[in-house]
Order: structure tokens, then sequence, then C-alpha cells
């Protein structure tokens, strides 16, 4: 059977819980927009139901631990082609077995899974080191990303805490989305933009920033110049730990 979701984490998880339900012996999942893209006969659509995403959860938690729905979460994150199929086995070996079957690293699509979790682990600390605040007119701090994976939701609880006194706004260019702090309610949302604020958000023009940001721009990338040594520069190294995709909002570049 193929079946359709809205894309959501918790609309995978309410598709999987059909297939139990249906007892289909095979399933394919797709989301919906990408269904419409693709010329298949027929497709089954499945509404999501966080009460049936959190009965899969709950499932794969008595038999896999708490951390089960992070780490599946992280993976569908990634987006990559597949990674719904890769899910489903998951889930389906995890419901067969009393041990945590993400240890079992001979199976390729687990170890597929593995892979995926890592990487989203290395994008997620890449942001907490290249997100670049800057200062607008009215006080907010905006920085703009486009990672390679959607870990924006991923990136709240660390910014959170490491600026909760100050209002600020993360948005990711690709998706057009961002995450915004509410410093008063010390409360994190997402939100979209219209179609021409959107367009701004690409790129922070110098009218969209207070007269002293420049100023600070400037003593960052003065810093950055005193403290280099160009004798010692090793541009191989330096790509391994800024990849040039970064430097597009990093100040010092």
């Amino acid at each position: 059977m193929l079946f359709t979701y809205d894309a959501t984490f918790e609309g995978l998880l309410s598709v999987i819980f059909e297939r139990y339900r249906l007892k289909a012996k095979a399933a394919d999942i797709i989301a919906e927009d990408v269904f419409q893209q693709q010329l298949f006969s027929e497709a089954t659509h499945v509404e999501t139901e966080p009460a049936h995403a959190k009965r899969v959860i709950a499932g794969l938690q008595k038999r896999a631990g708490n951390d089960v729905a992070k780490w599946l979460k992280k993976v569908f994150l990634t987006e990559q082609p597949g990674t719904e199929r890769l899910i489903l086995h998951y889930v389906e070996r995890q419901m067969e077995s009393t041990s945590d079957v993400r240890k079992d690293a001979g199976d390729p699509k687990i170890r597929k899974l593995l892979q995926l979790h890592q990487q989203m682990g290395r994008e997620v600390h890449r942001m907490h080191a290249f997100v670049r605040f800057q200062e607008t007119p009215d006080g907010m701090f905006v920085a703009l990303i486009n990672p390679d994976f959607n870990c924006l939701p991923l990136l709240g609880e660390h910014f959170a805490a490491r600026y909760p006194a100050m209002e600020w706004l993360i948005y990711d260019t690709k998706r057009h989305y961002g995450l915004h702090w509410n410093s008063d309610l010390k409360k994190a949302d997402f939100i979209t933009l219209d179609t021409s604020n959107d367009g701004n958000l690409r790129q922070l023009s110098s009218e969209m920033l207070t007269s002293t940001e420049s100023d600070y721009q400037d003593l960052w990338n003065v810093y950055f110049k005193a403290v280099d040594i160009p004798e010692r520069r090793n541009m191989k190294l330096h790509l391994q730990h800024v990849p040039k995709r970064y430097w597009k909002y990093l100040t010092e570049k």
C-alpha cells in the first residue's frame, strides 16, 4: 500500500499507526506534496492524529528507551529521500524486539539511520557555532541560516538558554520560516512571513540594521585579522571545520 501524509513528524507516525491498524504487509510512505508531482495510480492519504502518533512513540519507548522520539525526529528532519521508509523499517523491527535495534549496525537500513542522525548532530553543532545575530532598529537580533538539513526545530533550546534576555529571530532562508524568541514571555514560536518580507530576509541590508551594528561588525573583522597568522594558514583544514556553504552569513567572511 502507498500512504501519503502532510510531511510532519506526527503525520508520519500517524501513517505508521494506520499501517498496523490495517495490517498492511508491505507499505510505502511519501509526503503529499511529493506525491502530487509524481505519477502514482493509487494512494491512501492519512490525516495526522496526535493520539495515534503518541501511541507509536509509547510502544517504541517501552522497547528502546525514552530518547527514541528525539532520535527519530532528528533523522526525520534531515529530509533525505526515502527517510520515511527507513523509519518504517526501524519501527517494524523495534516492535518485534525487546532490545534496542539501533545498536544493530549490521542492518544496512539501521546503519543508514545512524549515519543520518550523526549528520544532523553535526549540522546542529555547526549552527551553534555559525549563527551570527545582527541588531535591527526595533531591538530584535536577527540571524539568517541556510542549512542542508531542517535543523531549526532543534536550535531553540540552545539559544533560549544562551540568550534568554534578548529577543531574537533565527530565519531559515531555504525553507522560508523562522524561530522567534520572546524574551518577555520566555517562549519560542515558529513564524512565517509574507512574500515581500521573506524576500528582504534573504540578506539583511544596512537599512535594516542599527547604526552601531556595522561598527560591531567592523570590530569583529578587525579582531579576526589581528589573530590571523598567514604563515600558519591551512585552508584544507579550515574548510573541514567551516565549509564554504556557511560563509554567506558569517560576518567575518
